[in-house]
């Protein structure tokens, strides 16, 4: 195994790297200022990405949590540093098996339409959750079932041990509708949740404005800081940066270029680390691209990228430059690796002969539409070791799903850092949906197997052997440039795009 020093530490910051259309900011009461401790006035947050449909099957994590905080609990609550806490469920506790997690549940719950939430609520979303296939689907493909011991206690039984479940609970697989919504159209655009808050219907414009008022019977009281949270979908950063800097809005994220506003204007900044971005390198057998199932061809390729020229003259310096896809906040995070792979194009040009590609080899790499810059600067540092990568243009609002198909050999993309279960289910593993051509082999497999039983040693050998054998060639950690004005304060989510809505109050 070969580890390296590691580069110095720099800003731990995230953002996705997504370019999206325009959306208009407009007004509103953007925030009250309370006395110390009180509670009231409006939060006004502006989002870069919109809502299609409030059913909790539906939902979404990171930038999409925020919808639908405000109208479902969550069975666990995660807390600001990632400690899980009781939410709806007030304790919980595995068998000897891990395989059956046992809940006990609050019992003075209603969810806005006055049904009782219980045991057979939770067996009702968690059903209704696997079946609607959603974008989170995947979490809970581990659940055989839910069985309802009595009317406060409910069993969660899993076809084998899943050391991410409690995660899934404290996020989209853990929200709570009411048993008479689900199913049904209107939940569409009328959620019915336990939340703190409902949506007003009447005050919402659908891809544009959401409001949500105060409950007057909700469980916890401390959860409702403010008498109405509204969330704008502004998905053009300079709409954001506008509005915020004349205060229509009292937080949202910025890019490394509006920062420079958000900083002049007097806007709090602050930051957390979530994504990496780079290219993965999908056909590790070679069954599209044959060059890309030898491990020198791919060792070659991160060889071939000047990261931190990318991250300076791209991101303006704004985060830090790694050759791991593992996190700093994770089980499986390896120091050493942060530089594996340094710029060294002589070096790559090496590995390429060796490889048997001494004048290199054409490939095909698809691009999102948006990143134009980003693509050339891709297509460039490849020929300059003697890959001509021909660009594939893909509409940006079809890229993701675009590059996931299995089509391709490769592609750049952004995406989360999260602990090794979440990272192995969502694109490690072999059925994990962003490894779309399902790659396994017989070493990461039976470090799966390890981490899957809890041995964070193992986690740490996976991220060895996957940097090692190049199964990515990650650029950047990329700082998440979060602002607030004065009305506010605002607790950072380890680990989450944006803050949980629990994480915001009326600044003193």
């Amino acid at each position: 195994m070969k580890l390296r020093s590691r580069a110095a530490l720099a800003a731990m910051l995230t953002t996705g790297a997504l370019v999206l259309t325009g959306c208009g900011a407009g007004g509103g009461d953007a925030g009250g200022t309370p006395a110390p401790g009180a509670s009231g006035g409006t939060l006004t947050l502006g989002s870069l990405v919109d809502v299609t449909s409030f059913d909790p099957a539906a939902s979404h994590v990171g930038h999409y949590m925020q919808y639908y905080q405000p109208v479902y609990d969550t069975l666990i609550l995660r807390e600001p540093n990632g400690d899980l806490s009781p939410m709806l469920a007030t304790d919980w506790e595995y068998d000897d098996t891990n395989t059956e997690l046992t809940m006990n549940l609050r019992d003075d719950v209603t969810f806005s339409d006055g049904e009782k939430f219980d045991a057979e609520a939770v067996k009702a979303n968690i059903e209704h959750f696997k079946a609607a296939n959603g974008p989170q689907a995947s979490t809970a493909a581990s659940i055989e079932g839910v069985r309802v011991v009595d009317e406060d206690t409910a069993v969660i039984e899993l076809s084998a041990p899943d050391p991410g479940i409690l995660l899934y609970m404290a996020a989209s697989a853990g929200f709570m509708g009411s048993p008479a919504a689900l199913d049904t159209e209107g939940i569409i655009a009328n959620p019915v949740g336990s939340g703190p808050y409902e949506l007003d219907v009447a005050a919402t414009v659908t891809g544009a404005t959401y409001t949500y008022t105060k409950r007057d019977d909700y469980w916890n009281p401390d959860l409702q800081k403010f008498d109405k949270i509204v969330i704008k979908s502004m998905q053009d950063v300079t709409a954001r940066v506008n509005a915020l800097v004349s205060g229509q809005i009292n937080a949202g994220l910025l890019d490394a270029k509006t920062a420079v506003q958000g900083e002049g204007a007097g806007l709090t900044e602050i930051t957390n680390p979530v994504d990496w971005q780079g290219l993965f390198l999908f056909d590790r057998a070679g069954s599209q691209a044959e060059p890309l199932g030898d491990v020198r061809v791919r060792q070659a390729i991160n060889y071939a990228i000047d990261r931190q020229s990318l991250l300076d003259s791209l991101l303006l310096g704004n985060g830090e430059i790694t050759s791991q896809i593992t996190g700093t906040a994770s089980a499986g995070y390896v120091e050493e690796l942060d530089d594996y792979y340094d710029f060294d194009p002589k070096k790559a040009k090496s590995l390429l002969a060796d490889a048997g590609y001494p004048d290199g080899f054409e490939i095909t790499l698809p691009v999102n539409s948006a990143d134009t810059v980003i693509n050339a600067a891709i297509v460039q540092q490849l020929a300059d070791v003697g890959i001509t990568a021909t660009q594939v243009v893909i509409p940006s609002t079809d890229y993701r799903n675009e590059i996931f198909t299995g089509k391709y050999s490769l592609g750049y993309y952004g995406i989360f850092q999260g602990d090794p279960w979440v990272a192995i289910n969502h694109h490690i593993g072999p059925n994990a949906a962003f490894n779309p051509l399902k790659y396994t082999d017989e070493e990461s497999a039976a470090l799966i197997e390890e981490v899957q039983a809890g041995d964070d040693d193992a986690a740490k050998a996976l991220t060895e052997y996957i940097t090692e054998e190049a199964w990515f060639a990650p650029f950047y950690r990329v700082n998440q440039l979060y602002f607030f004005d004065k009305t506010v304060t605002v607790e950072n989510q380890l680990q989450q795009a944006v803050p949980s809505i629990y994480n915001y109050a009326p600044a003193a």
